[in-house]
């Protein structure tokens, strides 16, 4: 753990929804969301909320079998891409990640699949169990990334 790191612990769905809540009140155009963690640890959960937080409350559906969903938040567009069912890394260039990367702010479940094509400055979320809950980390490498993780509120 980095000493930038940002140390969250949820015990239930809400916990994690209120993240991605204050994830998404700090959101900028060009952010890289990328969430990292098993089947069921709360991915889609902590997107949707930050989805909601800036698009009024719609529906957002996972997009497990479309691989990407777009919203129009006030300030930029979001996509919402979930690369479980890809077999190569080459394959985000079908979906669009080149042209999402720019202005926009985009939420990445399974980032591991786009191998060296994730982009380096990012914000990246690692769900992980922990006693009856989860501990999620997130952390930023740029300076100025990891002074919006700071403004963030303690959480114990």
């Amino acid at each position: 753990m980095a000493e930038s790191d940002y140390i969250f612990h949820a015990f239930s769905e809400a916990d994690t929804a209120a993240l991605g809540e204050l994830l998404a009140a700090r959101a900028q155009p060009g952010d890289v969301f990328a969430l990292y963690g098993t089947l069921g640890m709360g991915k889609s959960v902590l997107a949707r909320a930050f989805i909601q937080k800036l698009c009024g409350g719609q529906e957002v559906p996972s997009p497990t079998f479309t691989l990407v969903q777009t919203y129009e938040a006030p300030e930029f567009d979001i996509y919402h891409f979930d690369l479980y069912r890809l077999k190569s890394a080459e394959e985000i260039f079908e979906i669009g990640v080149e042209e999402a990367l720019y202005g926009n702010v985009c939420l990445i479940e399974w980032p591991e699949k786009m191998g060296g094509y994730l982009p380096r400055d990012i914000f990246r979320i690692v769900i992980e169990p922990e006693g009856q809950g989860r501990r999620i980390t997130v952390s930023a490498a740029s300076p100025a990334r990891i002074a919006r993780l700071k403004e963030l509120p303690v959480h114990a």
